[in-house]
């Protein structure tokens, strides 16, 4: 699978943040279909605690249609959450996307909505320099 043009940027970023990257890609494998999402990775919460365990699938939006974008995003996540959950439940899926995205759109009424409902975790990532701006967690 080809990597979105931003792989290399969120990574660095999560890595900045004190993430620990284990997977580039995550592999998944759901029968028939051999999925990847873009990156696992695992931070060191405390000794208590053990790992918190993460994977991103980073998007782009960067097609002439927001909209669209959001209903590939949002399928493909969907379809990536229900094999997390049956492979490991211990880790949490997030999709990352760009921050003017995210004020832009992510921040209407429907998506807001949809995002709620399907129990969506996000990162806003800064488009110009390895920067984590926000994690937004469905729990």
């Amino acid at each position: 699978m080809a990597k979105d043009i931003y792989h290399d940027l969120v990574k660095e970023a999560l890595v900045i943040d004190g993430w620990e990257i284990t997977h580039d890609p995550f592999p998944l494998d759901t029968g028939p279909n051999r999925l990847q999402i873009d990156l696992g990775a695992e931070k060191l919460i405390a000794a208590t605690k053990g790992k918190e365990k993460i994977a991103v699938e980073i998007k782009s939006f960067i097609s002439k249609s927001q909209l669209h974008d959001f209903y590939e995003a949002f399928g493909q996540f969907s379809y990536y959450q229900e094999a997390i959950e049956q492979q490991e439940p211990d880790r949490e899926l997030y999709l990352a996307v760009p921050a003017d995205t995210y004020s832009e759109f992510f921040q209407n009424p429907i998506p807001q909505q949809l995002i709620r409902k399907t129990k969506v975790n996000i990162i806003v990532y800064n488009r110009l320099k390895p920067t984590l701006v926000r994690w937004i967690s469905a729990k």
